[in-house]
């Protein structure tokens, strides 16, 4: 769950990419990316879509910024590098009568020509990519001038944010690289799309699960990355990492019961392409 914010010499970009496919790979992220679905919603509603327009899906996972997209009469493509997800998009496109076009392709190499794109999106998506400069330079290749780039990215000092930092202690990531949730933070995000208008809002996912043992069952079953760090300890070391999260949702839950209600910050950004 963490990877690069520059190339620092000492990272393999090209081995920790194929690392991160293959733990998106694994699990069924789709079980989690559905109760997102509100997040795309709402950057549908911030970048204002118009019917018509063109807009690229980028790291869409199964699709949530896609179908909001889709459901505003927008011509859609989705794309990601992981097939089954790209396959579970198209499943709920076609359940709801979308035509939408879904592609395999790279974050950090998209397959489109200069300015096709009224406006690009991602939802916790691109922020996890290796090379986080070269991303955030095909986000804004492929954005027309005048269009918009919109994220929705997990900040540094949110729950998720600090559940990063939580499976870092358990299975710290190699050398040179660090959270993506420098995606979170304003500075980076004007220095990676500058001289584009870059305006950022703190929003909060509420995460709520039966209980916090259910959080962590299911992002442990169906959460790549989660599923490969406890694949990746002994025991003792699943059992810790476990009880660490569930100390860490104790801190954060607001529910007053049994049940989690975990508000987690994000930053919901718009780039206006200069």
């Amino acid at each position: 769950m963490n990877t690069v914010i520059e190339c620092h010499p000492s990272a393999n970009l090209k081995a920790v990419k194929a690392r991160q496919q293959a733990a998106w790979s694994s699990g069924d992220y789709a079980v989690i990316g559905a109760t997102l679905q509100i997040v795309g919603e709402n950057l549908a509603e911030a970048l204002d879509l118009r019917a018509g327009q063109k807009i690229l899906d980028v790291a869409a996972g199964n699709g949530n910024v896609t179908l909001a997209a889709a459901r505003r009469w927008c011509k859609v493509t989705s794309t990601d590098y992981v097939q089954t997800l790209l396959d579970r998009g198209r499943a709920r496109a076609e359940a709801d009568g979308f035509d939408i076009d879904f592609r395999t392709a790279d974050a950090e190499d998209l397959p489109f020509p200069n300015e096709t794109f009224d406006a690009v999106v991602s939802t916790f998506g691109v922020m996890f990519s290796p090379d986080q400069s070269r991303a955030a330079a095909e986000l804004a290749r492929v954005c027309k001038r005048g269009g918009k780039i919109g994220l929705a990215n997990w900040t540094p000092d949110g729950f998720v944010g600090q559940l990063f930092k939580t499976i870092g202690k358990h299975l710290p990531p190699p050398a040179g690289v660090k959270s993506p949730a420098i995606w979170g933070t304003r500075d980076w995000l004007e220095a990676s799309f500058a001289p584009s208008q870059v305006v950022a809002r703190k929003r909060a996912f509420v995460f709520r699960y039966l209980s916090a043992q259910h959080f962590v069952d299911t992002f442990r079953a169906f959460y790549g990355p989660a599923l490969k760090a406890f694949e990746a300890l002994d025991a003792s070391g699943r059992e810790a990492l476990a009880g660490d999260i569930i100390e860490l949702i104790g801190r954060f839950n607001i529910s007053g019961d049994d049940s989690m209600v975990v508000p987690s910050d994000y930053l919901e950004v718009v780039v206006s392409r200069q």
